[in-house]
């Protein structure tokens, strides 16, 4: 008796093949409408921003999250546009059922491939998860599982060698396949021309067109000199909300310079500085804070505030040297106050203030005596505004 004869139907392998595919593309499509929101809708949290071990938002935020000066979802869309169109050849009846399957295995090996390259960052590097990413990965593994197998079960070929007959079948049914091609091929080429880089999030005017000084406690802040309404910004250098929210709030006091007064203080997520914060987090955050404490001693202050929060989030080594020569700071001046009590009893008084409002994590604003963390209610800002 024939073994084969109590196998399933074709039918029931190139289903969970098409669902798998059909459920990578509609994860991509999420992923890069996800990304373009993290930094563009200053309200927008995904729904897998769950901690900071589980969150989308952070590994959207990191710069891994653009390969060629384009999302990596971007390309996760034109990847799953192939994979669906090597499926759909595959259960045609030009097909057989033994051909394109060899393709899509090797397809989904490089995808796979790269999902372990992609999971290792998120792991040693990010240190954060994105879920969307994880059921992604599932899904290239799904794919490269199926190829092997329908092709075992179905094809006259190994997979080398069936490697080289899909792609003279494709040949042979050029004139259904160049239009793919050529679109994908457009795509992919000219993306990274046309494709907008919203990630470089704009940055406010220079500080010396707006009024600023020191409140009488001693802390900076720009804006109105009579204002409607105060804001009390508590953020971390090296925290992509407090950047994106500090613009956003920027841009608003450039537009209406006499309504809002925004006022500066320090609460780096830095585990050598925040007693709150247990393990390393935001490692430097903390002399980034302390630079920005001698820039105000020394009068530039918002200069070099704009600057830290733009090096903060390229995450790189904090270099002395190479700050003083962008904030046109002395490197001597930088060093020491790095060490000086001083600062650090100011960079304290700020960290001590935050935890006693109850703060847990940034961006904080206090707002008439009230504390709102991560952003700030639309209303309160629509009603001075208006």
């Amino acid at each position: 008796m024939n073994s084969k004869t109590n196998l399933l139907p074709f039918r029931y392998y190139f289903i969970p093949v098409l669902i798998a595919v059909m459920t990578g593309l509609a994860s991509v499509v999420y992923l890069l409408v996800s990304h373009y929101r993290v930094y563009t809708d200053i309200g927008y949290e995904s729904f897998c921003a769950i901690s900071r071990s589980i969150n989308c938002d952070t590994v959207s935020q990191s710069p891994y999250s653009i390969f060629l000066d384009v999302p990596v979802a971007f390309w996760g869309i034109l990847g799953y546009v192939f994979a669906l169109y090597i499926i759909l050849m595959a259960g045609a009846q030009t097909g057989g059922k033994a051909r394109m399957w060899p393709l899509l295995f090797w397809f989904a090996l490089v995808c796979s491939i790269y999902s372990l390259i992609l999971a290792y960052i998120s792991t040693y590097h990010i240190q954060s998860y994105c879920i969307m990413c994880i059921l992604v990965y599932l899904v290239n593994f799904t794919l490269l599982y199926y190829a092997w197998f329908i092709n075992k079960r179905f094809g006259n070929a190994g997979l080398m060698r069936g490697l080289f007959q899909d792609v003279f079948f494709l040949k042979k049914h050029w004139k259904s396949a160049a239009p793919v091609f050529i679109v994908l091929l457009v795509f992919s080429t000219t993306g990274p021309f046309w494709f907008p880089q919203y990630w470089h999030m704009e940055k406010p005017a220079p500080p010396h067109s707006l009024p600023s000084g020191t409140t009488e406690d001693g802390y900076p802040w720009i804006g109105a000199e009579d204002p409607v309404l105060v804001i009390e910004e508590f953020t971390d250098y090296m925290c992509f909300q407090c950047r994106k929210m500090h613009y956003y709030l920027r841009r608003i006091i450039e537009i209406h310079p006499d309504k809002i007064r925004l006022v500066h203080r320090h609460f780096p997520m830095d585990h050598q500085y925040n007693p709150m914060v247990t393990e390393p987090f935001h490692v430097g955050a903390g002399q980034l804070a302390l630079v920005a404490i001698h820039a105000k001693n020394k009068g530039k202050f918002w200069n070099v505030n704009d600057y830290l929060y733009e090096l903060g989030g390229r995450r790189e080594s904090i270099k002395i040297s190479a700050i003083a020569s962008a904030v046109d700071l002395e490197t001597a001046g930088i060093a020491q106050a790095l060490r000086d009590k001083n600062n650090f009893q100011k960079l304290f008084h700020d960290i001590k203030t935050g935890l006693e409002l109850g703060i847990t994590a940034t961006p904080a604003y206090v707002i008439d005596g009230e504390l709102y963390q991560g952003q700030i209610p639309s209303q309160i800002l629509t009603e001075v505004l208006d």
